[in-house]
């Protein structure tokens, strides 16, 4: 019994070790990164007091982390299709029709950009002073990036600021109802993509492919927009002024442009690991499944959703589909439908870290949801 308990000890200290030697080795490798996350948490407790100052400080933050992470619902695809074309032309492609997007919302709904995601029950009311988990959360959503988690920027950066338990709960509800109707479409169109038309998506594509995928890449772009603007205005007032606006669009504009010089970062691995989206056919498919999904849930209801719930939907049903339509020995099937489930459950664990951060900091900062949830349980 003696060497069992002595083998048990040698076995806990050896996964010890490599877990010790594989946080070393990432800070090692991140060293940059961690001391400009130190910095950006120096600056966000220095202007806390500052509302004004703290508010724009942290609408920064949530501009370049939101997209930064949400990047590989959108123009990931669009960057993956690309890699020969220069990093400028796809920036200003996509930059011009965000600034198209966000103007048109600021002018037909009185100055507010995230066509009227923020007049929600719970979230339409703007902060008039701010707590550090506030400013914090963006930070964390940066850091998740980095470390290529598809974290949902609705659930991180929307729930600290709703005052109302039952919004999040609606939220919750949307996305996830999302996940499951974008993962049963995806099996439906690539298992019938797979089956009966995949001659026809072989060898060089034809020179129209280009332009459909730009066309639907930037349909996309912007109804992403419509559905996830919410989640970097969240920081600003329910109506901005013209000057207030052009900071705004000027801000995020300039930042997609630092993100297309990236290639869009560590993150872009999730979509380059999957199969066959540098085919600039699949990524038009993808891309036009999607962006029907989420026009759909925006004239449903004005009530926000993660898109990256419905994202990894989309490419866990694409991925299974494709695996159940390969023909070829049985063995082999399940091979690829084994590496399918697996991609999926990695990127929905990874979502969920996302949700249960979010929901931690939304308790923690708001009273009010507290409140709400000690009267649930007495």
């Amino acid at each position: 019994m003696a060497k069992k308990k002595n083998l048990d000890q040698n076995i806990n200290q050896e996964k010890l070790s490599k877990t010790a030697y594989s946080l070393f080795d990432f800070a090692k490798k991140e060293k940059q990164f961690l001391v400009g996350i130190c910095i950006l948490i120096s600056v966000a407790g220095l202007l806390l007091p500052y509302t004004y100052a703290a508010m724009w400080f942290g609408f920064a933050l949530a501009a370049y982390s939101a997209i930064a992470n949400d990047s590989i619902q959108t123009i990931g695809t669009f960057i993956a299709s690309n890699q020969e074309k220069k990093w400028y032309w796809l920036w200003l492609f996509m930059g011009l029709i965000f600034v198209g997007t966000v103007t048109y919302s600021w002018i037909t709904f009185g100055g507010d950009v995230s066509y009227e995601r923020l007049t929600t029950k719970g979230l339409d009311k703007a902060p008039d002073s701010f707590v550090f988990l506030q400013l914090a959360a963006p930070i964390v959503l940066l850091i998740m990036t980095r470390m290529r988690m598809p974290v949902s920027t609705t659930f991180l950066l929307l729930n600290v600021f709703t005052y109302k338990a039952g919004t999040i709960v609606d939220v919750m509800q949307k996305s996830f109802v999302g996940y499951l109707l974008a993962f049963g479409i995806a099996i439906v169109v690539w298992f019938v993509l797979e089956r009966f038309v995949q001659n026809y998506l072989k060898g060089k594509p034809a020179p129209y492919w280009i332009y459909l995928q730009w066309l639907t890449s930037g349909t996309l772009w912007a109804v992403w927009i419509m559905q996830d603007a919410a989640n970097i205005a969240v920081f600003l007032p329910r109506q901005l002024n013209v000057y207030e606006f052009a900071v705004y669009a000027g801000f995020v504009f300039l930042g997609l442009g630092f993100l297309f010089y990236l290639k869009g970062d560590k993150i872009q691995s999730i979509v380059n690991e999957k199969s066959n989206v540098t085919d600039v056919r699949a990524a038009t498919i993808v891309d036009f499944v999607y962006a029907i999904i989420l026009f759909y849930f925006k004239i449903h209801s004005k009530v926000p959703m993660s898109t990256t719930w419905v994202f990894i939907g989309l490419l866990g049903g694409r991925e299974l589909a494709i695996a159940l339509g390969k023909a070829g020995k049985p063995e082999k099937r399940r091979d690829w439908v084994s590496r399918a489930f697996k991609l999926a459950r990695k990127d929905v664990s990874k979502a969920f870290i996302g949700l249960l951060v979010s929901l931690i900091l939304a308790v923690v900062i708001n009273e009010g949801i507290r409140e709400e949830i000690l009267d649930f349980f007495r």
